[in-house]
């Protein structure tokens, strides 16, 4: 046997981010509990920092390999995908650490606790210390979406694909509060998240019989020369799509979406909106342009009919939303049919383009739901639009951070929502999807109306009142500091990123076409 090459230099970002959470998973089970918090927090995020530096680091040098016999590519596009990452995964981590909004913290108390029994009230009532192995969770599914674009064949794919679902699932049913809705939707997302894997798994065995390989460049290969069975490939490449498309969250395959932001605990609901979404789509931009390139001609229409779904979806059933958690899953929705149209353009510019969008959407989704934290009716969230009546009259700086957020959502100017659709259109223009883009101008204005009603609430509308079920009337708490920084590094970014951009697109500028 020839032992495969490997690059373990190359790959250091991962190893950093899944060593640390094997450390964890020890620190976990040896640390008094008392002590795991602090030790916990202060090993996520040194993990990420220090694989956040090391990408920086190594792709300036322009470190390129193709490593692990081959599964595995890191080139410029891997790298600038893995920074988009773990830049947003500081501030999730950062606003799942936050104790001060809900005290003890956004996660249940005693997950061995049965729901609605005394010992489950008692623990959500007093503060007790959080249960932290939320962090070595955090830590496996960052690793996950690292290797999730990097992935170079379809077995390493679909790997990486479970490395970052199961710990997502198991995170969607730990909050604090509504234990029942939230254990719903991790049921809700783990069975439909294991039957999609299933079809992304019979497609990866499709087109393993189509090119008697599972590896992206001898797919591409067989699949210009013309040899084989067609219909093998064509269902292969069907099924595999439905795979990507079902993790991004794009219409029509969303519909675990507004179940699971709704019901999944407030901070992991933003970690699944910012870095699940660019682990898709980044994976996507690998697959599409290496593997499946060749027969563009097959999948480019579908996906034209898919974004238009998932642009109209996400526009038209958001305006009927009453719960905030859900305008902005539906939000998502919208937004990926905008995203999608990067991935088509198969052009330099069509691959820079949906990064740089992917991080600002990021950004101020993950600022939104810190916000979204600290608006509470009674002894839990605020989840209802009417709780936000008013709320520029109890916290001005608040509301103007969310209306921050929501005019970046609708892609108002010197917002950095502005410069992203800007990117993601124009590179679908140079590709010829001119009539695509007007769809997706006509949707921006339909969501727009959704985004300007949460506005017009809180800076129009009289406050609200106390509920009928008794739970009084909204309030605003202090942010803690790690909220407090979430929120402001959240609203630098969109200023930033929609005034001065230049540089920024620059930096995340993705080589093309990506290695092999």
């Amino acid at each position: 046997m020839t032992a495969p090459s490997v690059d373990l230099t190359a790959v250091m970002p991962v190893l950093i981010v899944l060593g640390a959470a094997c450390v964890a998973v020890v620190l976990e089970a040896l640390l008094p509990r008392e002590r795991r918090y602090a030790a916990q927090v202060t090993l996520t995020v040194a993990a990420i920092v220090v694989a956040g530096f090391w990408t920086l680091l190594e792709g300036s040098r322009h470190r390129y390999a193709v490593t692990f016999a081959g599964s595995v590519a890191v080139d410029g596009g891997t790298y600038v995908m893995w920074g988009v990452l773990l830049v947003l995964a500081l501030p999730s981590v950062l606003l799942m650490a936050d104790r001060v909004a809900e005290p003890g913290g956004a996660f249940v108390a005693q997950a061995a606790a049965r729901v609605g029994s005394a010992r489950d009230r008692v623990a959500t009532q007093v503060a007790t210390p959080m249960q932290t192995e939320v962090f070595p969770l955090t830590l496996f599914a960052v690793g996950g979406m690292l290797v999730f674009p990097a992935a170079s064949d379809l077995l390493t794919l679909f790997v990486a694909l479970e490395v970052l679902s199961l710990p997502l699932y198991l995170l969607c049913g730990l909050a604090r509060r509504r234990r029942l809705i939230s254990q719903e939707s991790a049921v809700k997302y783990f069975l439909l998240g294991a039957f999609t894997s299933a079809l992304l798994l019979y497609g990866i065995a499709l087109i393993y019989g189509y090119a008697g390989s599972i590896r992206f460049t001898d797919i591409a290969a067989r699949a210009s020369a013309g040899s084989g069975s067609d219909t093998l490939l064509l269902a292969g490449i069907a099924l595999l799509t439905v795979g990507l498309l079902f993790k991004a969250s794009v219409g029509p395959f969303h519909l675990w979406t507004p179940d699971v932001y709704q019901g999944a605990p407030t901070p992991v609901t933003a970690f699944m909106a910012a870095c699940t979404k660019v682990a898709a789509f980044a994976a996507m931009l690998r697959v599409f342009s290496v593997a499946l390139q060749p027969m563009y001609w097959t999948w480019r229409p579908v996906l034209w009919v898919v974004a238009i779904a998932s642009m109209l979806i996400g526009a038209v059933l958001g305006i009927t939303q009453t719960d905030m958690k859900r305008v902005l899953a539906y939000s998502s929705v919208a937004h990926a049919g905008f995203i999608i149209l990067g991935v088509m353009a198969l052009s330099q510019q069509g691959a820079s383009g949906t990064m740089f969008y992917l991080l600002t959407y990021g950004f101020a989704t993950i600022g939104a739901f810190a916000i979204f934290t600290v608006v509470r009716r009674g002894s839990g969230e605020a989840s209802r639009l009417s709780d936000w009546a008013g709320l520029a009259r109890r916290s001005p700086v608040l509301a103007a951070s969310m209306s921050l957020f929501l005019l970046s959502f609708a892609g108002i100017p010197l917002t950095s929502g502005f410069i992203g659709k800007l990117s993601v259109f124009t590179a679908a223009v140079g590709a010829g999807m001119a009539p695509l883009v007007v769809v997706a101008m006509v949707a921006t204005a339909i969501t727009a109306f959704f985004y300007l009603k949460v506005v017009v609430l809180m800076y129009f509308s009289p406050p609200a009142g106390a509920a009928e079920d008794g739970a009084g009337e909204p309030y605003v708490v202090v942010p803690g500091p790690l909220t407090a920084i979430v929120i402001g590094l959240s609203v630098v970014v969109t200023l930033v990123l929609g005034i001065a951009p230049s540089w920024f697109l620059h930096l995340l500028s993705v080589p093309f076409p990506f290695t092999g």
